[in-house]
């Protein structure tokens, strides 16, 4: 990736086929954004588990909504609306998050459409993408290039794969291991295209650099047969954009270890 930091050192990965697709690129993508949220202590469960838990809280206060209607016993009527006091505190607490979490989908979705190639990602958790505590780079090799497919975005097999492999060697890595009480912030940075015009999800950050002092963690993908790197041939400048939707972590009463 150019002009970064003379501390990096990149992780190989490779993929299990010969292309790299957008799915599998937009869920790796994803799931190491909810992998670092949850290892980070961040928010208290996988983001899977929060979505089903999102959504089952506005069924049942939907359904609680509606049965509040046929009660008519007064002492029933204060348990529903007790309840629905609970469900709803429980939803504005998740909400914020949540819809960070499906902004910042719908913008990588879209930067994968738009962008044929995608150089590099960073994730930089902290107080700003400045001075970050924790700094996570995803780079794909530049000669791949993002053939979409009839499916979009659909979780294949190959995703899932992929996605695994990420996990697994953030793991190895000591991803998480060291972490600090408190919400924090979670900044995406992607490299692309001066030509690249997203406003509404992406600003350019032509002179982005984060702080030396962290030593960030880098995973370089690879397809199978790719051992070699090709020299790019754009012709445009590769620059940093800043996506607008900033992951806020939920503040948790954590437990100290014994």
């Amino acid at each position: 990736m150019a002009n970064s930091q003379p501390e990096m050192h990149y992780t190989e990965i490779y993929t299990a086929s010969d292309t790299l697709d957008g799915s599998a690129i937009f869920h790796t993508f994803y799931d190491v954004v909810g992998f670092v949220l949850y290892m980070h202590q961040q928010i208290p469960s996988t983001v899977q588990d929060m979505s089903v838990e999102f959504d089952t809280m506005h069924s049942e206060y939907k359904q609680l909504e509606m049965g509040l209607g046929t009660e008519v016993k007064p002492s029933f009527r204060r348990k529903h609306v007790s309840k629905m006091r609970d469900i709803k505190v429980g939803i504005k607490r998740l909400d914020k998050l949540m819809n960070s979490l499906l902004n910042i989908q719908t913008a990588f979705k879209i930067m994968i459409n738009e962008v044929p190639t995608i150089d590099g990602v960073v994730l930089a958790l902290g107080a700003s993408p400045l001075r970050p505590q924790h700094i996570y780079v995803l780079n794909f090799f530049h000669a791949i290039d993002v053939s979409k497919g009839a499916d979009g975005f659909a979780r294949s097999k190959a995703a899932e794969g992929l996605s695994r492999k990420a996990i697994r060697t953030l793991i190895s890595k000591g991803a998480g291991s060291v972490t600090y009480p408190g919400p924090l912030k979670l900044f995406v940075l992607i490299k692309a295209p001066s030509s690249f015009n997203q406003p509404m999800h992406f600003l350019p950050k032509r002179h982005f650099r984060y702080n030396r002092k962290v030593v960030p963690l880098g995973l370089l993908f690879k397809c199978r047969d790719q051992d070699q790197e090709v020299a790019t041939t754009t012709s445009e400048d590769l620059i940093w954009f800043q996506c607008r939707h900033v992951i806020k972590g939920l503040a948790m009463n954590t437990m100290p270890e014994e």
